[in-house]
C-alpha cells in the first residue's frame, strides 16, 4: 500500500503542454506514472508525443475525467491562474489536486483550498514536489531514481531535504514521500499525514521534517503523542538562523523562542520523536530505530 497514491492512481496534467508541464509529465511517465492526459482549453483534442507514449490534450478537468477516469491532477500552471485550475478540479469531482506552483498569492491559495475543502478535493501544496510512492506512481516533481520501495513514510515542508533523505535512506525505501509544501497555508499538513501513514499497514515508520517558523511541527508534536503508536524521526531546518530575520521560502520570521528549530525539537522530543541536528544524523537515527 501507499499513502494518497497509488500504482491504480490516473493522472491529468494541467498545463502538460507549458515547457515545465512537458519536462516533469516525460519524467513521470519514465517513472511508470499512469498519465492519462493533459488540459489546456486551447489545445484540446490534441495529443502529445512522449518518448513511446502519445498523450490526448482535454479541454478541461471534467472533460479528462469523463474520458479517463483521472482520480488526481498535478497543476503545472502559472501563479496568476493557480486558483482558477484549483477550482475547476474541485468542481469536477476529482480526488487529489497535487499544485507544484510556485508564488501563488496567500489570498489565492486561501480561497481556493477552502472551496477544494468544500468539495472533498485533498490538495497538496501549493509551491510543493508533490508525492511518489516509489515502484507505483510520482505525480510532481521528485526524482524518482533516487531511492525505491520500502517501509518509511515521509512527510516534508522541504523539497530538498525529502529529496536527500530519500537518499540517504535508499536503501531501506519508502511507501510513500509526501512534499507538502512551505507557503504559509497548505492543503495537506504534517498532520494529515502523520494520520495515514498511522493507518497504513506497509508503513513502519515514519520521517516528518519541518523548518523554522509558524507552530506546525508543535501541532504535529501534540498530534503524535496522542494518537501515532509506529516510531517517528525528525528533522528541523535551520538549527543555525539567526533569530528576527526571515528565512528561506516559508518566510518564517523567529521572534525570541517561538518557532524555533531549537522549540519544536523539544516539542517532538517530549512526544518521543528522535530528532537529528542534520540530514544524516536523522537518517542513521532512524537506521538505528529499524535496528533496534
Amino acid at each position: 500500500m501507499a499513502i494518497h497514491l497509488t500504482k491504480e492512481s490516473k493522472i491529468l496534467v494541467q498545463g502538460m503542454t507549458g515547457g515545465e508541464g512537458m519536462k516533469h509529465t516525460r519524467r513521470m511517465l519514465a517513472a511508470g506514472t499512469n498519465v492519462v492526459g493533459g488540459v489546456n482549453p486551447r489545445k484540446a483534442g490534441r495529443t502529445v508525443d512522449f518518448d513511446h507514449r502519445s498523450v490526448p490534450v482535454f479541454g478541461s478537468v471534467a472533460e479528462g475525467m469523463d474520458a479517463t477516469g483521472a482520480d488526481v491532477t498535478v497543476v503545472f500552471v502559472p501563479p496568476a491562474f493557480t486558483k482558477a485550475a484549483v477550482t475547476e478540479a474541485a468542481d469536477a469531482g476529482i480526488g487529489l489536486a497535487v499544485v507544484i506552483t510556485e508564488g501563488v498569492p496567500v489570498h489565492d491559495s486561501v480561497a481556493f483550498l477552502d472551496h477544494a475543502r468544500r468539495r472533498a478535493t485533498r490538495v497538496i501544496g501549493p509551491n510543493c514536489p508533490g508525492l511518489i510512492s516509489p515502484g507505483q506512481s510520482n505525480a510532481g516533481i521528485i526524482p524518482a531514481d533516487i531511492t525505491k520501495p520500502g517501509r518509511i513514510g515521509l512527510v516534508s515542508k522541504s523539497g530538498t531535504l525529502t529529496y536527500q533523505l530519500m537518499y540517504e535512506l535508499r536503501d531501506i525505501g519508502f511507501s510513500t514521500c509526501v512534499g507538502i509544501g512551505g507557503d504559509p497555508v497548505v492543503g495537506t499538513t504534517h498532520i494529515d499525514c502523520l494520520a495515514a501513514f498511522q493507518d497504513d499497514p506497509d508503513t513502519d515508520l515514519i520521517v516528518l521534517i519541518g523548518e523554522i517558523g509558524g507552530d506546525a511541527e508543535e501541532s504535529a508534536a501534540a498530534y503524535i503523542r496522542d494518537h501515532v503508536t509506529k516510531p517517528v524521526v525528525g528533522y528541523i531546518a535551520g538549527f543555525t538562523a539567526p533569530e528576527g530575520r526571515t528565512m528561506g521560502h516559508a518566510g518564517a520570521i523567529v521572534s525570541g523562542s517561538s518557532g524555533t528549530a531549537r522549540a519544536k525539537q523539544q516539542a517532538l522530543e517530549a512526544a518521543g520523536v528522535r530528532v537529528g541536528r542534520t540530514p544524516t544524523e536523522t537518517a542513521r537515527q532512524v537506521l538505528a530505530v529499524l535496528d533496534a
